[in-house]
């Protein structure tokens, strides 16, 4: 199949905008719980529909008396907390566009986001962020900047007694003024192919792309009834979108700003479905079977992991054996249900979007009890071009697409896209825009393909597509997710362009490292530096690059690989927050390791 155009379930009225969700909700009888939020004593408490849209229409009128008029832009710098969704959609009642920044960002990346997109004020989590926020500001010369305000402390308060003198028929007057072809925020890319662009979504992207999506069967997974745990960075467009669609759907959201507390958030706020991405699902497997190799008990794990993964394969087919389903029984009380009790018990759906999942996992926690949906989108598409629903599911996809949504696979296997979904275009850049449509359709830079079903499977980028020396072309995703997925490697990036044959830069994942080492009978504090030395440890990527090389042609195989002695991460500015790897950023900085393994007199595994 080339081209699969799923006609939209619902029609939404032009005249509609995000801020109605909220509107719709707070009419209810019922005034749904649409938020908890942790007290001073740890216990979750309901912030419910009526009271989340008064202080929404507060806040709002705070911006109008602050001066922030219809379309102009407001930026928000912050972790994941509740305060996050309670000011975009302030932002929105005031008719005003937000602007996402990544708590992360450096002075000249906030610079380059509030300059960019022009923005007259800016909240920031804290004093850090606020400090962040004015010298970028000041270094950069940025006049139309006339408040910046803090979440924390008293800034929201100052917000709100400013626009008491405001009334409720001009904050209505405002609220409506918006319509679905206006823009509701703009999303910066995370810029790993240059200077971040400024992403146009409309209030229509989010409206008929919430609207369409809770038509499907997805429906059944987020509705009113529902709770789920924000943990991811609102700053992304995935995070964002769900915000949003959870609103509509009546969803209760809770947050958690530091992962580092999720195990204990999942299990006291005990949600029904989660969003990640996928490496957080590669850290959940892993941890659960470092800690079964730990305990002596990896046997074990690993045959009930395989016994999952062959229960959920023999589903898919529509034939599962007595046999299989008694050995899946058995291991459902001995392993299963206590990887669903870390999650909090009640999980029982996870969306899963900014990378490729792989099949093995996705086969492994649908084994388990855990379906994660997988679905595949951009900045630039709002998220979700297309996903996989409870009623239309095929693991190793990531989905058919979204009711409103179009895919069409061009002649080189790019994938293209158009919809509710798409971007009106890149703020104030026309000429960017131009080049990224074809004829109405987006292109999206990722190579793909449909099957006769219309389920769409993602093989690659198309800029990250390597030619080597002899005229191969190779797509280093197909061979990096296969060696990621073990528990011993973080990251790593297959280079080899226009080079002889292809090598690889692995880092080794420094929490599962400790248990490796000792159960290798290697000191547990061995340092990393060491341990990227060791003949065992090089011995064992050697074998993982092995098996991974078993699935592409001798061609397209590694040859060598480096250990590099530091994992890629976003504070090295090697990873976007997504978790991406920023390729080009590694290829410019380990220059001198990628030029030590070519001019090496045949390929070796240093």
């Amino acid at each position: 199949m080339r081209e699969i155009i799923v006609p939209p379930l619902v029609k939404v009225d032009p005249d509609t905008n995000v801020t109605d969700f909220v509107v719709r909700q707070a009419a209810k009888p019922a005034n749904p719980a649409l938020f908890s939020r942790l007290d001073a004593a740890g216990q979750w408490q309901d912030v419910r529909a009526r009271a989340f849209l008064a202080d929404v229409r507060a806040l709002a009128k705070g911006l109008m008396a602050n001066g922030v008029a219809a379309g102009d832009r407001v930026g928000i710098m912050s972790r994941t907390r509740y305060e996050w969704a309670l000011i975009d959609f302030a932002i929105w009642f005031a008719g005003a566009v937000s602007v996402p920044i990544y708590e992360t960002s450096s002075p000249s990346q906030v610079a380059w986001n509030l300059g960019d997109s022009g923005a007259v004020a800016a909240f920031g989590e804290s004093a850090h962020h606020e400090d962040v926020i004015r010298q970028a500001a000041t270094s950069e010369g940025l006049t139309a900047l006339r408040n910046v305000w803090q979440l924390e402390g008293s800034g929201l308060d100052e917000v709100r007694a400013a626009g008491t003198g405001i009334s409720d028929a001009e904050l209505e007057a405002r609220r409506s003024q918006a319509s679905l072809s206006d823009i509701a925020t703009i999303i910066y890319t995370s810029g790993t192919t240059g200077r971040p662009k400024g992403c146009e979504l409309t209030h229509g992207n989010f409206v008929e792309l919430s609207e369409n999506a809770l038509a499907t069967s997805l429906g059944r997974v987020v509705h009113d009834q529902a709770k789920t745990i924000m943990f991811l960075p609102l700053a992304h467009v995935f995070a964002r979108f769900i915000s949003v669609l959870a609103v509509a759907a009546g969803v209760t959201v809770a947050h958690t700003p530091d992962v580092k507390n999720l195990l204990p958030d999942l299990q006291s706020y005990r949600p029904t479905f989660i969003l990640a991405v996928p490496r957080v699902f590669e850290k959940v497997y892993n941890s659960a079977l470092t800690k079964a190799e730990d305990g002596g008990k990896g046997a074990i794990f690993h045959r009930a992991a395989d016994t999952a993964i062959e229960y959920s394969r023999a589903r898919q087919s529509g034939k599962v054996g007595l046999v299989l389903k008694l050995k899946h029984s058995v291991f459902d009380r001995l392993v299963y249900s206590k990887l669903r009790n870390a999650m909090g018990g009640n999980v029982s759906h996870a969306v899963s979007g900014g990378g490729p999942l792989g099949e093995r996992l996705g086969h492994f926690f649908q084994g388990i009890g855990l379906q994660i949906l997988e679905g595949y989108g951009l900045t630039e598409t709002t998220a979700p071009v297309s996903v996989n629903t409870p009623d239309l599911i095929r693991i190793g996809t990531v989905g058919a697409p979204i009711p409103g949504n179009a895919v069409r696979i061009a002649d080189d296997g790019e994938i293209l896209t158009k919809g509710v979904c798409v971007m009106r275009g890149y703020f104030r850049r026309d000429d960017l825009s131009a080049e990224a449509f074809d004829d109405g359709w987006f292109r999206t830079g990722d190579i793909g393909q449909l099957d006769e079903q219309g389920f769409l499977t993602i093989t690659g980028r198309k800029k990250e597509i390597i030619v080597t020396a002899g005229g191969k072309n190779v797509v280093p995703a197909l061979l990096e997710d296969q060696i990621r997925a073990d528990a011993l490697v973080s990251q790593v990036l297959v280079v080899g362009d226009n080079r002889p044959f292809i090598g690889a830069l692995v880092t080794l994942d420094e929490e599962a490292l400790p248990g490796w080492l000792g159960r290798h009978g290697l000191p547990a504090s061995t340092s990393l530096t060491d341990a990227a030395a060791n003949p065992a440890v090089k011995a064992a990527v050697q074998e993982l690059i092995n098996r991974a090389n078993q699935t592409v042609s001798q061609a397209e195989a590694i040859k060598s690989f480096r250990i590099v002695p530091a994992d890629f991460t976003e504070a090295s500015g090697h990873l976007t927050p997504s978790m991406k790897v920023k390729r080009a950023q590694v290829l410019k900085d380990f220059e001198t390791v990628i030029e030590e393994m070519y001019s090496a007199k045949r390929p070796t595994h240093a």
